[in-house]
């Protein structure tokens, strides 16, 4: 199967249900009010800040940064088909980029421009919640009129009040997903079902793991038999990054990489690793090749977040807040959801994948159950502490090489 999100000939949204492995469950809601992603310290309020003047009424443009494979895409157009309907359902010229590769590396680039008051040529970035706290923290973004937005209230109710955003004034969630073990059969002659089973010789030289610390230590700690949404202290983070170091240092590990992992995939350099969900469905559909598996592993996995927010010194916030509304379209959310292949946040939504794909519609990798998230021991990592946040982001950059 090709990369299109879009049949011509039958002029229906294509899925990936043949990827999807494991029981099929629905029930979204129920499952993230269950295990929803442990939400970060609230930033204590959020000053007015001063905002630039909005040109959305005589320039109708929005510029969209987001991470790599996390849109529908068409391979032979060359376009985003749901980003195609916005702009000629509004007349505004939507433009995406895939600037995001991983939370830390963004941030940093664009946050001293922010700070100085200088356009980042960006009018919507996309942040994982840990980071979107501290977008919000430091008053880097714009605040929503929600009463502009009629579908925003499609946001499944256990996101809707988060502690780093009280009552979403600043973000909607864009997607939701898991953290887990991905791996080509065909390489690796078995199925991988537990992280012991990443550091066999055979594989060695040939894993990449994620830069994201929440998700990959999250994983580990499970492994560990260390809760990561409960209360772990310094020696349970450090075991688990120990053992991340030693893996390094052993050779095991070809990389520690943000989104950019998936070349490694694609290029043949490694075969397995420690992945996001949807990517590896949208890395099966690219390289047609069926073998590669996505496994929560036996000990658990991880679930996260990433949000939807209007830079501070965006000068296009009502268009920006024009396309965001327009995703909380129960149907459009479920044409993203059905190439995408991450938890879908939008109210009405598996009914309308109900049309598109029934199977799909049970996949618990886009609607699971709270029964799933329990059964699987899915968990979210832990808010930090300011200190925490900086002295365990300190301790991972050395590992990592950062």
């Amino acid at each position: 199967m090709v990369r299109a999100a879009r049949d011509s000939a039958r002029g229906r949204p294509l899925t990936r249900r043949n990827v999807l492995g494991g029981a099929l469950l629905g029930g979204a809601a129920a499952a993230l009010s269950a295990c929803a992603p442990p939400a970060p310290p609230a930033g204590g309020g959020v000053a007015a800040a001063k905002l630039p003047q909005d040109l959305s009424a005589t320039e109708k443009v929005v510029r969209w940064a987001n991470w790599t494979a996390y849109l529908d895409y068409d391979e032979d157009a060359k376009n985003y088909p749901t980003l195609e309907a916005f702009i000629k359902k509004t007349g505004i010229k939507a433009t995406y980029t895939e600037d995001v590769d991983d939370n830390d590396s963004y941030f940093n680039k664009i946050a001293p421009q922010l700070r100085a008051g200088q356009d980042i040529d960006r009018d919507i970035f996309v942040f994982t919640d840990w980071m979107a706290n501290r977008v919000i923290r430091e008053q880097l973004c714009q605040p929503l009129e929600l009463i502009r937005m009629p579908h925003a209230s499609n946001l499944l109710d256990a996101l809707k009040d988060v502690s780093f955003d009280p009552g979403r004034e600043h973000s909607l969630t864009w997607q939701s997903g898991f953290a887990g073990i991905g791996y080509d059969r065909s390489k690796v002659g078995r199925h991988l079902k537990t992280l012991d089973d990443l550091w066999a010789p055979d594989l060695k030289g040939r894993i990449v793991v994620l830069s994201e610390f929440r998700d990959t230590l999250g994983l580990i700690m499970l492994s560990q038999g260390v809760d990561p949404s409960q209360g772990f202290g310094k020696q349970q983070f450090e075991a688990a990054t120990a053992e991340i170091d030693k893996r390094i240092a052993d050779g095991y590990i070809r990389r520690v990489k943000g989104n950019s992992y998936l070349e490694d995939l694609k290029s043949g350099n490694a075969v397995a690793g420690i992945v996001w969900s949807g990517d590896l469905f949208v890395l099966r559909a690219e390289t047609e090749n069926d073998h590669w598996q996505f496994q929560i592993p036996e000990s658990g996995g991880m679930l996260w977040s990433d949000n939807m927010m209007i830079p501070i010194t965006s000068t296009h916030r009502k268009n920006a807040m024009t396309l965001m509304d327009y995703y909380y379209q129960p149907d459009v959310a479920a044409t993203v959801a059905a190439y995408v292949n991450y938890v879908c946040p939008v109210q009405g939504a598996q009914a309308e994948m109900e049309k598109i794909d029934p199977e799909l519609a049970k996949s618990p990798f886009i609607f699971p159950s709270a029964a799933y998230l329990k059964d699987n021991n899915i968990k979210g990592f832990r808010a930090l502490t300011p200190q925490e946040d900086a002295e365990y982001s300190a301790a991972w950059a050395k590992v990592v090489g950062n």
